[in-house]
């Protein structure tokens, strides 16, 4: 990425059910769903909105080999999108186990998300 328009960052959680896809998926969400961006169009090459680069950096507490990425990049509409995936996040007790949740243990994964889009 060349120029570098704007960084949103986000936080995520899965409370129960120990997924690190959807606690990412709501990092990612947290960082862009507060913000809109009219004028972003009119400085893109070509005024074409794919031509739009975002990359998402996540900072993961667990094994990424069980993050979905497909799943991440869904939630962005547009632009060219790449995921780097970092060690980080937390992991932390809830305190209960709910099996009704698909809880495995008590634990609440926690991600980070950096979004950062240009061209």
């Amino acid at each position: 990425m060349n120029t570098v328009f704007f960084i949103e960052l986000g936080m995520g959680t899965d409370l129960h059910g120990q997924n690190i896809t959807k606690a990412a998926v709501r990092a990612v969400q947290n960082a862009i769903h507060h913000n809109s961006m009219p004028g972003l169009r009119s400085v893109l090459p070509g005024q074409d909105l794919h031509a739009m680069k975002v990359h998402v950096k996540l900072a993961v507490p667990c094994d990424r080999e069980l993050l979905d990425e497909e799943a991440v990049k869904a939630e962005l509409p547009y632009g060219q999108v790449t995921i780097e995936i970092i060690d980080g996040g937390m992991i932390t007790s809830s305190g209960i186990v709910l099996p009704d949740k698909d809880d495995k243990n008590d634990l609440i994964y926690v991600v980070v998300a950096s979004v950062e889009v240009g061209y």
